[in-house]
């Protein structure tokens, strides 16, 4: 107890900050150099937590708790209500999002290469994005939680309305004003609950609620429930809550895309399994179907559209939405293997589009464009770029022997289990997948060249690393399933026993 490991790891892109403030401007190599360097500290110590979970180590050893805000004096059994402590934590689930989360900040920082303007800015606002985003998973108290996800909104919105493309500041405000909606929902939720019980403590409030003379009624707690899907859904996004996912992925820079479409997401994933089910296990029984419901619709509506596409940065947007939609099939299965696949989805697509968007960074920089029809015969020019692209198109398709196959496969089968008309409904979606991610490989990288664009330099030995990591965990995941499910395990347990499973 009262380990400060947690806290080194969220706030260890400080020190880069810190440093960054006494560079020059005019050094942006220096500049770019030292904010990479700024993300490695955070992947060292996610990395060794991990690991210490696997070898054993009872997390509890990670926690810490200081005492912060203490707003009123009444006790009941002793305890003193209305307290905010510093709290932080970690499970199985929660160390592999942390972990998630400093690999794929460090990759962002690598593709930040192309960064041609104000990098000194763009790495102070990347590293506090990234503060954000690691605690986010390690809170364990709703007010921290909740500070956390406000941090990361401020960056993203200058990151996307200065670094972006050419609509990028229209695609900026739709990001704050969906999110800032999503945020309100998310503090009115909070507030009730603290307003009610008396904490923010996340254990205690599952306590709590889940006893039978909890203070509050079952229609209550449903109201709360969907409060938060809702809050957490235009976060995911659920459908018909994306237009400003679309607008982002096509106008943010790729890497800070990478970001949001690996991290940000899938703080809404997060947000449904840690709190959704975890706080209302009871009354999330009674929304399971309509969320299957919305994942079919996410998983149908997002593969025709992608079909349809043109701009290989919208095709992977709409490709998201439709990933995202298994997530919600195998949460409304609720079900061991449905669970345990919506929690891999979370992580896998985190690491695919991550691998997508890295190469579409390298595609909008070498050949000013990323629209399908005005590329091909890119297998010749960039050979290396092209075979990756491959292998990232087969990830996402669900190909067996990568991590798309393995969180497909358990969601469907969760849902085969409890609604096997709707599971055959979903297949369709998959074989669409094929079909438009197909359809967007052939037409860059073998069909017919459609303008001249010279001899574009194939992947750099600084891009060829960040993106065979990348290939390396798919890989990894995909071909030995249990160095993930495994540390799920226990978190699992927890939640499928909060549901009387």
């Amino acid at each position: 107890m009262n380990s400060i490991i947690l806290s080194a790891l969220i706030f260890s892109p400080l020190l880069g900050m810190a440093v960054l403030l006494f560079i020059p401007r005019v050094q942006e190599n220096t500049i770019k150099l030292t904010g990479f360097l700024a993300t490695l500290p955070a992947l060292v110590l996610a990395g060794v937590l991990f690991i210490q979970y696997m070898l054993g180590i009872d997390p509890v050893s990670f926690s810490e708790k200081y005492s912060w805000i203490a707003l009123g004096a009444v006790k009941i059994t002793g305890q003193t209500l209305f307290t905010i402590d510093y709290e932080l934590g970690a499970d199985g689930f929660s160390l592999s999002m942390l972990l998630l989360t400093a690999i794929l900040a460090v990759l962002a920082a690598a593709a930040s290469v192309h960064i041609k303007q104000s990098v000194k800015a763009y790495f102070l606002l990347f590293l506090l994005l990234e503060i954000g985003m690691l605690g986010v998973f390690a809170a364990q108290n709703l007010i921290l939680f909740f500070i956390f996800f406000e941090v990361t909104l401020i960056p993203m919105f200058f990151l996307i309305g200065k670094w972006g493309y050419l609509d990028r500041e229209k695609a900026a405000f739709h990001y704050l004003l969906y999110n800032g909606v999503g945020s309100a929902i998310l503090l009115i939720v909070i507030i009730l609950l603290f307003a009610m019980t008396g904490t923010s403590n996340i254990s205690k409030l599952a306590a709590l609620i889940q006893t039978s003379d909890g203070a509050l009624s079952q229609g209550f707690q449903l109201g709360l429930l969907l409060a938060l899907l809702l809050a957490f859904g235009i976060k995911l996004p659920i459908v018909p809550f994306h237009t400003w996912m679309l607008k982002v992925h096509v106008e943010a820079p790729p890497s800070i895309v990478m970001l949001h479409s690996g991290i940000l997401l899938k703080i809404g994933a997060y947000g449904m399994i840690r709190f959704g089910l975890g706080l209302f296990p009871e009354a999330f029984h009674s929304v399971s179907y309509l969320l299957i419901i919305l994942g079919l619709v996410n998983l149908l509506y997002g593969a025709f559209l992608a079909l349809i596409q043109h701009e290989f940065k919208r095709i992977l947007a709409y490709s998201s939405i439709s990933h995202m939609g298994i997530v919600l099939i195998g949460l409304g299965a609720l079900n061991e293997a449905g669970i345990q696949g919506a929690i891999f989805q979370t992580v896998s697509h985190g690491f695919i589009s991550a691998l997508l968007f890295f190469l579409v960074g390298v595609m909008a920089n070498r050949l000013q464009t990323t629209d399908i029809r005005e590329l091909g015969g890119l297998a010749k020019a960039m050979p290396i770029a092209s075979g990756f692209l491959m292998a990232a198109a087969m990830a996402s398709l669900g190909l067996p022997g990568m991590s798309g196959f393995v969180s497909e496969f358990m969601s469907f089968l969760g849902l085969f289990h409890v609604q096997p008309e709707l599971g055959a409904i979903g297949a369709l979606g998959l074989i669409l997948t094929a079909a438009y991610l197909l359809r967007a490989l052939l037409a860059i990288s073998f069909g017919q060249k459609k303008r001249e664009y010279g001899s574009p330099a194939d992947l750099k030995w600084y891009e060829t690393v960040p993106v065979f990591v990348l290939v390396l965990f798919i890989v990894a995941i995909g071909v030995y399933p249990n160095i993930l499910a495994w540390p799920l395990q226990l978190p699992i347990e927890t939640i499928l026993q909060g549901m009387g499973g």
